[in-house]
């Protein structure tokens, strides 16, 4: 299973989106300091979920890096997150 598929599963699992796009963007990365190069270590998730009402912007991403603690402390070497709940999808 990718670092992409393991994204996937656990946020699926916890969060039930409604809509959810994770993209890897580790080639635009490749070569520069920290990197690993490993091609699975940076993405960018966008989820939308109604676990997310009533939240901060803040407190869905610690909800996301807490999901995903484990990956965040090897594989992923950056994550950018948009997560939203469904009324505040379209801003």
């Amino acid at each position: 299973m990718t670092v992409q598929d393991t994204i996937e599963q656990k946020l699926r699992a916890a969060l039930a989106p409604s809509q959810m796009t994770i993209v890897n963007e580790s080639h635009l990365h490749h070569g520069h300091k920290g990197s690993p190069g490993t091609g699975d270590s940076h993405f960018r998730v966008e989820i939308i979920s109604e676990r997310f009402h009533g939240t901060s912007r803040i407190e869905r991403h610690r909800m996301v890096n807490d999901i995903l603690a484990e990956e965040l402390a090897g594989p992923i070497h950056a994550l950018a997150i948009r997560a939203a709940p469904p009324e505040d999808a379209a801003s």
